[in-house]
């Protein structure tokens, strides 16, 4: 007669083998959870525009989710007199334009991705084309860096501008 394939009373381990298996499957627990807890997008969070300009001068952009695979985008700026701006859009990372509110120079948005790091942001004023940006986020999830490029009515590029945003902490 073969031995039986499956024992069936309960197995026994040395305190080596269980302190041996705890090391080995508490990290991966931990890891799971903290993977498990991250956001799907990690541009979610509140950035802030690094600048020398004096207080109270400061621009931080919030992205926040949006339903299943969305995103809201708030800017809020402050100028060197302390007087606040304040617009927002949302976006599904389809290229479709969206409305912009708040933002008298910018009446919509459209967002859609160009790797998993890049984002093409291009910005309208009642059906023009105004600005092209190139949002870039960096392999550590820490810093935004976005080329902004203004247009002209032919679609020709008028000025170039650069910015570098830092992750904010929670």
């Amino acid at each position: 007669m073969a031995a039986p394939l499956f024992v069936s009373a309960p197995m026994r381990l040395s305190w080596k083998q269980l302190l041996i298996t705890a090391l080995l499957v508490a990290p991966l627990s931990v890891g799971a959870r903290h993977a498990y807890a991250q956001p799907s997008n990690p541009r979610f969070g509140r950035w802030l525009l690094k600048s020398d300009a004096p207080a109270p001068a400061s621009n931080i952009m919030t992205y926040e989710p949006l339903g299943s695979t969305g995103m809201k985008v708030t800017i809020q700026a402050v100028n060197a007199r302390g007087d606040t701006t304040r617009w927002s859009y949302a976006t599904d990372f389809d290229g479709r334009d969206m409305p912009v509110t708040g933002n008298a120079s910018q009446t919509h948005a459209a967002v859609r991705p160009i790797s998993s790091l890049v984002n093409e942001i291009v910005n309208k004023s009642n059906g023009r084309v105004t600005q092209r940006l190139t949002n870039v986020l960096s392999p550590d999830f820490q810093t935004i860096a976005v080329i902004y490029m203004r247009e002209d009515a032919d679609g020709k590029t008028t000025g170039v501008t650069f910015a570098t945003y830092t992750r904010m902490p929670l």
